[in-house]
């Protein structure tokens, strides 16, 4: 065991070795081993006792020599216990002697700390009362009542002794603190992450304790009572706590008192623990000026402008940490778990240092079979979140913060858990998730503000790779949500918590054919969930059982396969309430989709996205979905083939369309003429096509579209002369089509349109002159060559604002 270091360097440095040498001598002398052990379990009990000694004969500045009695008394015992070491077994005589100086050493420790100690203690007690009578600074004259214990310290205690990974978040926190801009600054991550590590041993580091004056350290927790805060500071000042009469009152003081402080030297305030609500007392001291603030926090703040993310561990210090929770020191235990067991589960805890410290504690010298037992229920899908109550509380706790005005950001939480762990989720799937589960508005503005709260409580990621992508009228083909995967399994564990029969999401990860045995009963369950999710690996062979589902209103269906057949499973005929479909292919290489029989059942089916699908059979079946109103397609193949071979026409199999979004659909030669007379289409969105040399000339009978987006599809090199006939135009992106050399004159009658987004065209050489008749233009986004050519028009579109953003492709979600 490694004790703290005591009484300073000489007794900390002489307690350490006699400590030492009884542990060493008890392993290898073993005819004094009850003495040794008897021993070693007294120096570990006044260990605390050496250490409250030390503080206030430091604080009191009394002299060494009171220390001096006891640094002997431990140099002689350590000189002893080396000679016990060499005392042979046989010695019967000498054995006996040194038995009975082992138990004289105990006793004059056990005398020392029972008598003399005790005598020390009380002089120096009653040396600190008489301090503060003759500087008249009774507790009275502090303005604080019997209860002034409450108030509590104002000093951080001391970080664990073990820390791994926090040398670079340390030196870039310095850094910020030790610049003259930097005045607040706010740590983010989520709970469990080493936050409150992080900041306590930021107030022990010694070059900070130097560039300090004063460090100040407050736990806000949950409930945030700013008067109780500021008061604390008072008292830590030394300062007389008035009685505040309001917040804005103990804030107005608080700003006089520090004023006074940061005179003498630089001030540093550490608030651990903000959770959100708490806004409005980080404004106030926003406010006052003259001293730095550090803030930890699951949530970000946008008002305070510097933002550190604490980052999870590395594989090499998350090895490191677990290592160090899991398996002793000496190497003791029944046996030791081999390097592959060890790694396995290290990757289990996804570098999260609370999940690694205590799935670690937990195997602490245990079998390597219960460590192969952990890994094999890790391997089959539970989640350390399941078996592990600290680390399910510490993480549940950021999901308690979100109050009961937020009951929609923990149902959006929740519905995250529907897809796989490790992948990018597209933002415009839990729009159309959202626009029908919970009745959030079907451009997406209120789910990607949902989105947005959900990140800056760091429950997610929200990514943008494309910088101006929110721009264009509410697209967010180009954002992705990324979530830690033990903030999934909690929104799993938290939806499994009722009854099959009774969730309102039923969630289902299959491995193989193995299915969950209510599914495989005779008399199947029917269930109420609302949201369906199945995940199903390569190795499933799409045969469905049947399911009872009759309220589902989400289905997602995430599978796995390539080079093979999905096909969609008969239950679904009999979901009469199914609104959203969304099916998902994560292999490596593009799966055809078959049954598409199965969506001519659902009368209120509105949206269906699939992606890396190929759909050569969509309309072979002459199934209308007549209140389908948006279609996504992404990464899908044989698009032109499946309407081709429609036996009816478009417009009567889907005469309700309002949105179609294509992506990445690298075989989409040319777009099929019958979307040309889907005339209640208000959104046509085609990025990422680089087959499609061009849009038909019908498109110009689409008389009732607002947004077009035809972006990077790099061999369209020009725009049908029929665009002239979109009248209700408002927004128009050709964002990355290299090939485009000039407008269609015919451009000049798109009198609605008001954002025009044209950026990476460097073939563009030209405007038509009759771009002076959009006279509703309001905003060109563009680079600047292509604004060079606008220039000599804005005089003649005196409220056109052209826009050069600089350029920001973001590949991290990648």
């Amino acid at each position: 065991m490694a004790l703290e270091l005591v009484g300073g360097a000489a007794l900390g440095a002489v307690f350490e070795k006699l400590f030492a040498a009884v542990v060493d001598a008890s392993n290898k002398a073993t005819q004094f081993e009850s003495s040794l052990k008897k021993l070693e379990e007294t120096l570990k009990s006044i260990n605390p006792s050496i250490l409250e000694m030390k503080k206030l004969n430091d604080q009191l500045d009394r002299p060494k020599e009171d220390m001096e009695k006891l640094i002997q008394i431990l140099k002689d015992g350590e000189k002893l216990i080396h000679k016990c070491s060499k005392v042979s077994c046989c010695s019967c005589l000498k054995k006996w002697r040194y038995a009975n100086k082992i138990e004289a050493l105990e006793d004059s420790l056990l005398n020392f700390f029972q008598v003399e100690l005790q005598a020390q203690l009380g002089r120096n007690n009653v040396e600190i009362l008489v301090m503060l009578q003759s500087n008249r600074f009774s507790l009275s004259n502090r303005g604080v009542s019997d209860n002034y214990e409450n108030l509590g310290s104002c000093e951080a205690t001391d970080p664990p002794a073990f820390m791994v990974g926090l040398d670079v978040p340390l030196k870039e926190l310095k850094r910020w603190l030790f610049t003259d801009g930097e005045s607040r600054i706010v740590v983010s991550a989520p709970g469990g992450c080493g936050k409150t590590t992080l900041a306590k041993r930021l107030c022990h580091d010694q070059q900070v304790k130097e560039y300090f004056t004063d460090i100040c350290y407050v736990t806000v927790s949950k409930t945030c009572d700013l008067i109780g805060i500021i008061k604390k500071l008072f008292w830590h000042n030394d300062e007389p706590v008035p009685s505040f009469q309001n917040e804005e009152d103990a804030v107005n003081e608080l700003e006089r008192m520090l004023k006074r402080k940061v005179e003498s030297g630089r001030i540093l305030l550490v608030l651990d623990d903000v959770w959100s609500g708490s806004e409005s007392v980080l404004a106030k001291f926003k406010k006052i000026s003259g001293y730095k603030v550090l803030v930890t926090s699951r949530n970000e703040f946008p008002e305070f402008v510097s933002t550190y993310h604490l980052k999870l561990l590395s594989e090499e210090d998350a090895m490191t940490l677990f290592r160090h929770s899991a398996i002793p020191e000496d190497g003791s235990g029944s046996s030791m778990p081999s390097e592959d067991l060890v790694n396995t589960i290290v990757r289990c805890c996804k570098g999260f240092p609370l999940a690694l410290e205590v799935v670690g504690r937990s195997l602490h010298g245990q079998p390597v079979e219960i460590w192969r037992s952990t890994l094999m229920k890790l391997s089959e899908g539970e989640s350390i979140v399941n078996s592990e109550d600290e680390l399910r509380n510490c993480l549940q706790s950021s999901l308690d913060a979100l109050d009961d005005k937020d009951i929609m950001l923990k149902e959006c939480f929740m519905d995250l858990g529907s897809f796989p762990e490790d992948q990018k989720i597209p933002a415009t799937a839990l729009i159309d998730m959202w626009a029908e589960l919970h009745k959030l508005d079907k451009d997406g503005i209120d789910a990607i503000s949902n989105l947005q709260k959900l990140c800056s409580r760091n429950l997610l990621n929200l990514v943008v790779t494309r910088n101006d992508a929110n721009e264009i009228d509410w697209c967010y083909n180009d954002a992705f949500v990324m979530q830690h995967d033990l903030l999934r399994d909690l929104a799993i564990y938290q939806s499994n918590q009722e009854p099959i029969e009774k969730r309102k999401r039923l969630i289902v990860d299959l491995t193989g054919n193995r299915l969950p045995e209510w599914w495989t009963k005779e008399m199947q369950p029917r269930l109420s969930a609302r949201l369906v999710s199945i995940s199903t690996d390569e190795m499933f062979s799409s045969s469905w059982c049947n399911m009872q589902l009759p309220e589902a209103e989400v289905l997602i269906l995430n599978f796995n396969q390539t080079e093979k057949k999905y096909e969609l499973p008969e239950f679904m005929k009999q979901m009469d309430e199914l609104k959203v479909l969304v099916v998902t292919n994560y292999g490596f290489c593009t799966a055809e989709l078959t049954n598409f029989s199965v969506l001519g059942s659902l009368s209120n089916l509105k949206r269906i996205r699939l992606e890396q699908v190929s759909i050569p059979t969509l309309c072979n079946t002459s199934i209308e979905l007549k209140n389908l109103e948006k279609l996504s397609l992404v990464m899908c193949h044989k698009i032109g083939q499946a309407f081709a071979s429609s036996t009816i026409q478009i417009p009567e199999m889907l005469p309700n369309l309002r949105e179609i979004n294509i992506d990445y659909c690298n075989d989409l030669v040319e777009l099929p003429e019958g979307f040309c007379d889907l005339v209640q289409l208000n959104k046509l969105s085609i990025g990422n096509c680089h087959k499609l040399s061009s849009l038909p000339e019908g498109i110009g009978k689409l008389t009732n579209l607002e947004v077009l987006r035809v972006s990077a599809c790099t061999l369209v090199s020009k725009l049908p002369d029929s665009m002239g006939s979109l009248h209700k135009l408002r927004v128009l992106d050709i964002t990355g089509c290299l090939r485009i050399r000039k407008m269609p004159k015919q451009i000049g009658e798109l009198r609605s349109l008001r954002e025009f987004h044209m950026r990476r065209c460097p073939g563009l050489c030209e405007l038509p002159s009759s771009v002076t008749d959009l006279v509703d233009l309001k905003r060109v986004i563009c680079d600047e060559e292509t604004a060079q050519l606008w220039e000599c028009y804005t005089h003649l579109l005196p409220d056109l604002t052209l826009s050069v953003p600089e350029e920001i492709i973001n590949l991290n979600w990648l």
